[in-house]
């Protein structure tokens, strides 16, 4: 409990204690004016009951008080809820989107990847077949000067001279 309950239901047990030892001088009867006309009752149980009803109205004032506290209370964690809600919805949208694109952008670059592969493994015949028309090229002429030397040196047999120089050339 509270300080401030502690201390009032103190008091109202004090004013209890009071009342029952002073019952009699409670309802001794007092000429009261009322303004208008004097009415003849005991003054301490006016008082007394005048005290009950302003406790009364102050616990009721402290109970709407609370219920009406507690009615603000309940729809503001009613709406902070929904809302909670509904950001935990947006991020849960936000995260499929990202999780949509990073699979699209992973799909497009595996595709690019594919056709980058195929540019790649295109380019390389070509260059393969460049290089064997090449070589075969190269070959070709290789023979051919061959060939020629061949013809030189069977044609020039007849000299000694490059018969000499043909021995050391092989």
């Amino acid at each position: 409990m509270r300080i401030r309950s502690i201390l009032l239901i103190v008091g109202i047990v004090l004013m209890a204690a009071f009342v029952a030892l002073n019952f009699e001088e409670f309802n001794r009867l007092s000429l009261l004016s009322l303004g208008f006309t004097r009415v003849q009752a005991p003054l301490a149980m006016v008082m007394l009951v005048g005290l009950v009803a302003v406790l009364v109205v102050f616990l009721l004032f402290s109970a709407y008080a609370k219920s009406a506290y507690l009615i603000e209370n309940r729809r503001t964690a009613r709406e902070l809820k929904a809302q909670r809600e509904l950001a935990d919805k947006a991020e849960t949208s936000r995260f499929t989107e990202l999780q949509q694109y990073l699979a699209a952008e992973s799909h497009a670059m595996a595709e690019r990847e594919a056709q980058d592969s195929q540019r790649l493994d295109e380019r390389l015949a070509r260059l393969q077949e460049d290089l064997e028309s090449r070589i075969e090229q190269s070959g070709n002429t290789l023979a051919a000067y061959i060939g020629e030397l061949e013809d030189r040196l069977e044609r020039s047999a007849g000299t000694p001279v490059l018969e000499a120089e043909g021995n050391r050339l092989r």
